[in-house]
């Protein structure tokens, strides 16, 4: 197939607005691999634009055929994007095409998963509902008959970059290395990651039947530099070890981090200082003081002062004072430019930019809000209206900014920080009148709020593990050999945390509770959960129900859906169409017409489910934190009948404490004005039946066990209409 081509306006488009190349990874692995994981935790936070083309379900969400996958990815190739090749891939061969497709204008990537077939066997044969059906028995032989098939990638294949996974620790730094890639990043070229030169093909099924161990793998990633890469220059050329030319002389830790130039960036403007008129030299100190507070706290991420003018007094009088207090010029300098071009014009990727705003969060007036707004398009506007209205002296409050503001998109940011400083300007309000005793006081304070922000945000994009990748890559992956091996399964936490993972945590509890909060009482709002986008889609779909299409019932109080993922045989959410109602804590005594209108619409629901399937019962309620944004309601079966129920966490969350239900939640806002939430500590309490209460070490023996349990319910269930059944039907026996 010929080499795709972009034509010269496209490059000049592209360049125009600072756009990197498009990227194409290879992804290469046997089944259970996790190629598919691999691509739904980088898509899921990375803020460059990805597609997958997967030959599962390149059909129209069935399985295809190569030559379709090279028809999408080129498509998507051309319209700027990049593409995850998510295919096994296994042989030269079936990479050729691929490798082809694209010229020079296309970066070309490799990613092996060339993780132990012990344990991409044993993924394949118990996960269940794959995409392209390959699980069960079935699975084990034909991951072994693939895997004698199996040739890595080098790069005279034609690759740019070659990374190489043999454990779990280096699927983790790959993941790290393009979640962090933006759209304007270019990794380096070579080869990265340690082949050991006699694991040519992993154990076949029989050995790993007779329980023998795979080849071992190491924990460590290859720093390649280039003499490392001349020193291999003269190896065979069919050697495992062939190493080619790298650009850049000396890379360290390949895929934990690229550099402190891909490292979290915060651009702010100097505070007050222009049209509020505080006094450079004092303000310049505060500057410092904070900086300095807050600058290693922060790990890799780094700190940039920005104004516009080349002779800026500030940033003169900043430099000279950070010098003086030896502050890392990597973690934090000072820059001319635009704070909304800060890559198109200066190429200086900041993913995080600070507002100088007024009180009423609002566009206008002039210098940083009215440019930041103007370049934010009015997005930005909407999206703050959902964090506060107002803002005080000295608060900051930290908004997402929609991927379809011109900022995200052109210039890569994907939070702003709106901070509100002292006054000292007459023609301005709430003037200090020189007061810089309190002037100084609420400027280090709008400081420390605009940082912990910026704290916020850093600890949530260094923390995208979630359920699917722990249960793919930890505790869930390993066959239960025998009884013994699956209670020592049953506890088992997994647990994903990576170094950077436990550098953050120790910040938080450095910093205090109040770090990531968007407001506090002062601004007229609560603290309000960093979301990320994928937790998005509840509040989408209640907003915009018309962009959607699994809609079963809409009003203008709520919406009504199945559950995506089902965890018994019904499953339905009720959403609640009001903003600022994110989760059951935001629900106050003003909601509880809300709250009963919800309670409505679920119990109806329930109603004439039953009415299909009287041998049904049902619970209403909702989870104490949730894990997605928008209130939402769920009306379950008790039934837990679902493939979809997969661990620990799944089950404790409709059968503890943490489930409140709705007639609870009803009666406490009623009389006190908040429901009571409960600790999503309580997730990890042992597995019990939720009618008998006896214990099981496993998922599996859980099912097995209430599949067939005849107990009744707990009393205290039976009270109140907590549960909903057909009438003539006994609770208590399930008859």
């Amino acid at each position: 197939m010929e080499a795709m081509e972009i034509d010269s306006a496209g490059k000049d488009e592209a360049k125009e607005e600072g756009k990197g190349k498009p990227v194409m990874v290879i992804l290469i692995g046997a089944p259970g691999s996790g190629k598919s994981t691999f691509c739904d935790l980088v898509m899921r936070v990375s803020t460059r634009p990805w597609v997958r083309i997967c030959q599962d379900t390149i059909g129209n969400g069935k399985a295809g055929t190569k030559k379709q996958c090279l028809t999408g990815a080129a498509s998507a190739l051309k319209e700027g994007k990049s593409v995850f090749i998510d295919r096994c891939n296994l042989d030269r061969e079936q990479r050729a095409d691929f490798v082809k497709l694209v010229g020079p204008e296309v970066e070309k990537h490799a990613v092996a998963l060339d993780l132990p077939a012990k344990l991409c066997i044993s993924r394949s044969v118990k996960r269940t509902e794959h995409e392209g059906n390959l699980q069960g028995g079935k699975a084990a032989a034909v991951v072994n008959r693939m895997l004698q098939k199996k040739e890595l990638p080098k790069l005279n294949e034609g690759y740019d970059r070659i990374t190489v996974c043999q454990d779990e620790k280096d699927v983790q730094a790959a993941i790290n290395t393009y979640t962090a890639l933006g759209p304007s990043d270019k990794l380096p070229p070579g080869f990265f990651g340690q082949k050991k030169s006699d694991a040519k093909v992993q154990l076949g099924i029989m050995k790993f039947l007779k329980k023998k161990d795979p080849p071992g793998c190491s924990d460590t990633m290859m720093n390649v530099s280039l003499e490392d890469t001349q020193s291999h220059a003269t190896k065979e050329k069919d050697s495992n070890q062939v190493f080619e030319s790298c650009e850049e002389p000396k890379m360290a830790s390949v895929g934990c981090s690229i550099s402190l130039e891909n490292a979290p960036t915060l651009a702010f403007p100097s505070i007050s200082t222009a049209d509020f008129h505080f006094n450079l030299e004092k303000a310049s100190d505060i500057i410092v003081e904070k900086v300095e507070e807050y600058v290693n706290k922060l790990g890799n991420a780094r700190l940039v002062l920005v104004d516009l003018s080349q002779n800026s007094k500030i940033l003169s009088l900043v430099r000279a004072k950070a010098a003086e207090k030896n502050i890392d010029s990597k973690k934090f300098f000072t820059f001319v430019g635009n704070i909304t071009k800060l890559y198109s014009e200066g190429g200086l990727h900041c993913n995080v930019i600070a507002n100088a705003t007024n009180w009423r969060l609002k566009p206008g007036g002039g210098g940083v809000n009215a440019a930041i707004f103007s370049a934010a398009g009015p997005t930005l506007e909407t999206a703050t209206k959902v964090k506060a209205e107002s803002l005080s002296s000295g608060k900051a409050i930290v908004v997402p900014l929609p991927s379809s503001s011109p900022l995200f998109s052109g210039e890569g940011v994907t939070h702003v920080i709106h901070v509100l400083g002292p006054n000292m300007n007459p023609q301005r309000p709430n003037c200090l009148d020189n007061d810089y005793v309190k002037g100084c006081k609420i400027l280090r304070e709008a400081y420390s709020s605009l940082f912990d922000g910026f704290a916020s945000i850093v600890r949530t994009q260094e923390e995208p593990c979630k359920d699917k990748f722990e249960k793919e890559f930890k505790g869930e992956v390993q066959l239960e050999q025998g009884s013994r091996s699956g209670d020592q399964k049953a506890k088992r936490e997994a647990v994903c945390e990576t170094d950077m993972n436990k550098k953050f945590k120790s910040f938080v509890k450095e910093l205090g509770p109040n770090v990531g909060s968007s407001g506090d009482g002062n601004t007229g709002g609560q603290s309000r959960k960093a979301w990320g986008s994928w937790a998005q889609a509840l509040y989408d779909t209640a907003m915009h129900p018309e962009r959607h299409k699994n809609i079963i019932e809409m009003s203008d109080d709520v919406v009504v859906l199945n559950d995506l993922y089902p965890k018994a045989q019904k499953h339905l959410l009720v959403l609640a169409r009001v903003e600022g109602l994110d989760r059951l804590e935001d629900v106050k005594k003003e909601h509880l017409t809300l709250l009963k209108t919800m309670h409505s619409v679920g119990l109806k629901w329930a109603e004439k489910l039953l009415s299909e399937n009287n041998s049904l019962t049902f619970r209403l309620g909702y989870h104490s934190v949730p894990s997605m944004r928008q209130l939402h309601l769920h009306v379950i079966s008790q039934d837990f009948d679902s493939n979809h129920l997969k661990n620990k966490k799944h089950w404790n969350s409709f059968n503890s404490p943490f489930f409140r239900d709705s007639v609870d939640v009803i009666d406490e806002v009623s009389q006190n004005g908040k429901a009571i939430l409960k600790d999503e500590n309580i997730l990890s309490m042992e597995l019990r039946c939720h009618r008998c209460r006896s214990a099981h070490p496993n998922i599996p023996r859980l099912k097995a066990h209430i599949s067939s349990c005849q107990a009744p319910f707990p009393a205290f269930w039976l009270q109140n209409g907590r549960l909903v059944f057909s009438e003539g039907k006994d609770a208590n026996h399930g008859i």
